[in-house]
């Protein structure tokens, strides 16, 4: 089982809120992204990738005022966008709450997490049409939406269908131009460390930093406006 860091998650309040803090904090503009019906909210996305993280991009989501979801959607949306508390800490600026983790066996990863007492959801599939096609993926969503472990616990999600040949043919790595801002590092502390490292290695994920503290994600990047550090804060 390979797994690695796919991307960061940024929840703002509204994704116009989202871009003009990503323009003044970063100095750039992220590139269009698309809606997740199911869930309804929206994104846009920029690459932050490096020879040591070759995947990472950076996701800026919202709720989406306009979307009308479907029948039979899940209750709840992903990554803790329905939870008070996370959308009070979002109100007056964007916050980095989660991060993604690719794997190329989610199922596999499923049961390592629930061999450590850990319900990561089951599998959701997914899709957004892109420029290039038909995006499609699975990824662990909760039917509660939580994140776990304040968002220190990646999702796990695997591009592609299930049987594609190629299943990272058309990850947005592949559409996205540089965007000028690159991931130097992604750092957690949590009460919980000891359990989280053990989580991490059942999955097979490494090269982040991981000390017992109170709860919080460090993203640190380097953009065209110098080294940018962003963190939960424990939401």
């Amino acid at each position: 089982m390979k797994t690695q860091i796919d991307h960061l998650v940024v929840v703002a309040k509204t994704l116009e809120m989202g871009v003009q803090w990503c323009e003044a904090t970063m100095g750039i503009t992220p590139a269009p992204g698309g809606e997740h019906a199911q869930y309804g909210t929206h994104n846009r996305l920029f690459k932050i990738a490096t020879p040591a993280n070759p995947l990472a991009y950076l996701e800026l989501i919202a709720i989406d005022p306009g979307a009308k979801r479907p029948a039979g959607a899940s209750a709840a949306r992903w990554f803790d966008m329905d939870d008070a508390a996370l959308q009070a800490a979002v109100a007056t600026e964007p916050r980095l709450v989660h991060f993604v983790a690719n794997t190329d066996d989610i199922q596999a990863a499923r049961t390592a997490l629930k061999a450590q007492g850990i319900d990561r959801g089951p599998a959701v599939h997914a899709s957004r049409h892109s420029r290039r096609g038909v995006l499609q993926w699975q990824i662990t969503v909760r039917e509660d939406g939580q994140r776990l472990f304040n968002g220190a616990l990646p999702s796990l999600i695997q591009w592609g269908k299930p049987d594609a040949a190629e299943p990272l043919r058309l990850h947005p790595r592949n559409s996205l131009p540089r965007s000028g801002v690159t991931l130097h590092s992604l750092a957690v502390t949590h009460p919980t460390a000891v359990k989280l490292q053990a989580a991490y290695e059942a999955i097979g994920l490494t090269g982040i930093a991981l000390q017992t503290g109170p709860a919080n994600l460090i993203a640190t990047l380097h953009t065209p406006k110098g080294i940018v550090t962003l963190q939960s804060l424990g939401i």
